[in-house]
Order: C-alpha cells, then sequence, then structure tokens
C-alpha cells in the first residue's frame, strides 16, 4: 500500500527556499521511494536523543527529517535541509 507524504507548512517554507534542483531531487526522492514502498523505515535512519522516533534520509548533501504515522500511512517531513544545518 503506497504512503502519502506531507510537509509541515513551515518546513515547507523552508523547502520553497531551496535550489529547484535540489527540491526536484528531494521530491523525486520521496515519491519514488518512499511512496512507492511498503516500508519507509528501510530507506531511513533512525534519530537518537532530543530527536528519538524521528527518521532521516539522506539525498546528496541534504537530510529530510520525518516523523512516520503508521495509522495513517503517511510520512510528515519535520524538517529539510543542508546536513550540516538540520540537526541543529
Amino acid at each position: 500500500m503506497p504512503w502519502l507524504f506531507e510537509f509541515r507548512p513551515n518546513t515547507l517554507k523552508d523547502f520553497r527556499k531551496l535550489d529547484k534542483q535540489t527540491q526536484s531531487l528531494i521530491l523525486d526522492y520521496l515519491e519514488e521511494r518512499i511512496s512507492g514502498d511498503d516500508d519507509p523505515r528501510r530507506f531511513g535512519k533512525g534519530l537518537h536523543s532530543n530527536l528519538s522516533g524521528l527518521w532521516s534520509y539522506r539525498i546528496g548533501t541534504y537530510r529530510v527529517v520525518c516523523q512516520i504515522k503508521d495509522s495513517e500511512l503517511l510520512v510528515l517531513v519535520v524538517t529539510v535541509g543542508h546536513r550540516k544545518d538540520v540537526y541543529g
């Protein structure tokens, strides 16, 4: 069953600040890998400490941090950005 993904409103604002090529790369990744797979955890990495319960997807030098809602088959994008900025 396909998973849906959506951005939080404030995350969508940050996403739109990225260049068009990076936006396309991230959207393609989410559509092809996450939406089309039975288990979105297969491609990501579980986070620890204060980000426990969230998952990170590595897309080049960018990271997409998500909350996976199993009951809704939803991957909620919590933050997106360059790897040096996204976890801080």
